[in-house]
């Protein structure tokens, strides 16, 4: 039942679907493998170039530092770390997670967008990687994890161009867990708080196909 409703609900991602026959788990196992060491690769690379940025503006700072500035400093120093939050750093792991998404990767991609989310701060980037982490989490037919994702992305990004998708979409999953009122409830709440959105006329005719 959860497989014909997600057929039914499922925006497509522009992935063709593929079917694994059992002669292919290994070679599966090595892709799979291959996307994670490519993963890791782009982490250790993102992590160099930050370690790097930041050694170079201590030693920049150092040189023209005076005592007492090195003394008010002290403190804010414990927070340098918010340097890894450059914007090259997000862009390159974000591009990576988008590469092994285009090319059905979806662990590989699944760990990036986690990577993304749970290391940074960028008001277009982290909630595009929340959206497509559940996405994919719904192709994995994991609607918990999937609703959490949407959930969150609802939640911290109400804003965010892909909102009104997201809160659709969690109608969807309610109507795949068996709760169809509180699914029509959630497509209810779409069409009268996004009324231009696109996920506004998909939610209406759910609606309509619900009476």
């Amino acid at each position: 039942m959860k497989i014909l409703f997600l057929t039914l609900f499922l925006v497509p991602l522009s992935l063709d679907s593929q079917e694994v026959d059992a002669s292919d788990i290994l070679f599966l196992k090595i892709q799979e493998l291959e996307g994670e060491l490519a993963s890791l690769r782009s982490e250790l690379e993102s992590q160099a170039y930050l370690i790097e940025k930041l050694l170079n503006e201590e030693f920049d700072q150092g040189e023209n530092q005076t005592p007492e500035d090195a003394d008010a400093d002290a403190e804010i120093n414990s927070f340098r770390f918010e340097g890894i939050n450059d914007s090259k750093s997000i862009d390159e792991v974000y591009d990576q997670a988008i590469s092994d998404l285009n090319n059905k990767d979806f662990q590989a991609a699944k760990s990036s967008f986690n990577y993304l989310t749970n290391n940074f701060n960028d008001n277009e980037k982290i909630p595009l990687s929340l959206f497509w982490l559940g996405e994919i989490s719904l192709l994995e037919s994991n609607l918990e994890e999937s609703e959490n994702f949407f959930q969150r992305l609802a939640s911290d990004f109400p804003d965010h161009w892909r909102t009104p998708l997201a809160h659709k979409k969690i109608g969807d999953i309610l109507m795949m867990s068996g709760e169809p009122s509180a699914a029509k409830t959630k497509y209810q709440y779409v069409v009268q708080t996004f009324p231009d959105k696109t996920a506004s006329s998909l939610a209406l005719q759910l609606l309509e196909n619900m009476e």
